[in-house]
């Protein structure tokens, strides 16, 4: 991604920025394409099995090489949900509800 920021015109002022968290305030988001959306959009959700069960809530996510994880929180432990198709079977941003097909295994994976 590129971006231009206000008062950072020169590389040294970029080096300067380099580590900082840079935030948008959400009504200066870009529209997007139908079916797509931001990950804030989705903080808070509840994340379900295909049988209805209550893996936990959308706190967030990290960039992997691979895909993007997707952290769930459940009491103190920490899923991390591979932001894929064959996984992530349904998104509804309206009713805050994120429906996974996890392989066998994966939510035992779970951290502190």
């Amino acid at each position: 991604m590129i971006l231009a920021l206000e008062g950072i015109d020169s590389i040294a002022d970029a080096q300067q920025a380099v580590g900082r968290l840079v935030a948008v305030p959400e009504e200066a988001l870009a529209p997007l394409p139908r079916g797509t959306f931001y990950a804030s959009a989705l903080v808070g959700a509840s994340v379900v099995t295909e049988d209805g069960v209550l893996v936990g809530e959308f706190v967030g996510l990290e960039a992997a090489p691979g895909q993007d994880l997707w952290v769930v929180r459940a009491g103190g432990r920490e899923h991390l949900i591979p932001a894929v198709a064959e996984i992530v079977r349904e998104v509804n941003v309206a009713a805050r509800r994120i429906t996974i097909r996890p392989p066998e295994g994966l939510l035992e994976l779970a951290t502190k």
